[in-house]
């Protein structure tokens, strides 16, 4: 089911969105901690949002 794979696409682009911000809040000296903050927010929710597409697409079969 062609659902599945997007769902499991976005989770993965939402994970690597967390990872690359978190090595940035470590690695530099951060000019933009809000901003940093707020991107590891969005790629949760984002990760959350495909994680349910998912279940749902689950069920659905």
């Amino acid at each position: 089911m062609q659902i599945l794979s997007i769902a499991a696409a976005g989770m993965t682009n939402a994970q690597t969105r967390f990872d690359t911000s978190a090595r940035r809040t470590v690695a530099a000296p951060l000019d933009d901690f809000a901003g940093e903050i707020a991107e590891r927010l969005q790629a949760k929710t984002t990760f959350t949002a495909n994680a349910a597409v998912a279940r749902t697409a689950d069920d659905m079969t």
